[in-house]
């Protein structure tokens, strides 16, 4: 007990161990039991299969260091650990992360780093699962930066109450509207930098005004929109002290508007002759169009009840009127195909 892995380096006053660039295919399974901080990166390493730390071998590692492996799957239960504050597992190509990852009960995290390990979609919708579950009630930081997220998935952070720090930077994020943050009374700091947003709308700019502890919100390096739309932004940058460096930010179209400050744009500018939310306009306008139809067809059935009798004596009459035009037919054919009345005049009355 206590003694170095072969390929790692050991600390016992620091209660350290790296194993960093050594070739290592899995995880070291004598690790020393003093180890609080433990390092495994820039190694070959593909899968983290379930046991792959010892818990009752491991009892107080507290900060584990797996990025810029080569990381694919991550199993259930091989992050049960019980003293683990710190994970990173950055730069890796992750491809399956097990919801259960870290147990079956709740894990004491509260600081975890994914930046460029969400390349696949199947994986951040694993990753929303366990953080949807509430495993991880504790995590105060959560990194999802280089990852190329177009959006997030409904509710990912709902069950995050000790959230304080949220990094989605460097993502292609195109919009925030299905994305709830309401929950999350203790996020200081949300960096939604260099990404893609063109307009932040209403219902997002009211969750960030409701969140009492919201103080640090960076926006710089996206694609704004300068049109109608922009309107409500505009106004809360003005009257908002959430947002750092919002003094910077500019346009990126249309080109009559291409790099003028957000800040600097009056409603004239814009030339709103439309309304700007264009999705609840349609909304309305399918309701109004409802009841008109369901007016006229309570209108149109009403007349004909109110005159069913004239209607039922006009059905009748057009019934009768068929019935002897078709008895006329019928006679004209019996007296063509009698060979008695061949040399009759088409003309004679019979």
């Amino acid at each position: 007990p206590g003694a170095c892995p072969s390929l790692c380096e050991c600390s016992e006053p620091a209660k350290t161990v790296k194993c960093v660039n050594r070739n290592l295919t899995a995880v070291p399974p004598d690790l020393p039991p003093y180890v609080r901080s433990l390092f495994i990166t820039g190694n070959p390493l593909t899968d983290l299969p379930s046991g792959a730390f010892r818990a009752q071998r491991l009892p107080d590692l507290a900060s584990l260091n797996l990025s810029g492996n080569h990381l694919r799957t991550v199993e259930a239960g091989s992050l049960a650990l019980p003293a683990l504050r710190q994970l990173d597992l950055s730069g890796n190509a992750l491809v399956s992360f097990s919801p259960q990852a870290f147990g079956q009960g709740g894990s004491p995290l509260e600081e975890l780093a994914l930046r460029g390990a969400l390349r696949d979609h199947g994986v951040l919708l694993s990753l929303a699962a366990l953080l949807q579950s509430g495993a991880l009630r504790n995590l105060s930081r959560l990194e999802l930066a280089d990852n190329g997220l177009l959006l997030l998935p409904a509710g990912m952070f709902t069950a995050l109450p000790a959230l304080r720090q949220l990094d989605l930077s460097n993502n292609s994020l195109v919009g925030l509207r299905n994305v709830s943050f309401q929950g999350l009374g203790q996020l200081q700091s949300l960096n939604l930098s260099e990404n893609s947003l063109g307009v932040l709308w209403n219902s997002t700019l009211a969750q960030f005004r409701s969140l009492p502890a919201l103080r640090h919100i960076v926006l710089g390096h996206n694609t704004w929109v300068c049109d109608c739309a922009i309107e409500d932004l505009v106004a809360w940058l003005k009257e908002s002290d959430q947002v750092e460096g919002k003094e910077a930010l500019t346009c990126a179209s249309p080109d009559k508007m291409l790099g003028k400050a957000l800040l600097k744009i009056n409603g004239s500018e814009l030339n709103c002759s439309v309304p700007t939310d264009l999705p609840s306009q349609l909304q309305t306008s399918y309701v109004f169009l409802g009841i008109v139809l369901a007016l006229i067809g309570a209108i149109f059935l009403l007349v004909l009840y109110l005159n069913r009798k004239g209607i039922k004596k006009w059905m009748h009459n057009i019934r009768d009127a068929c019935r002897d035009h078709m008895e006329g037919y019928h006679y004209r054919y019996e007296i063509n195909a009698d060979p008695r009345l061949t040399n009759l005049s088409s003309n004679s009355d019979v």
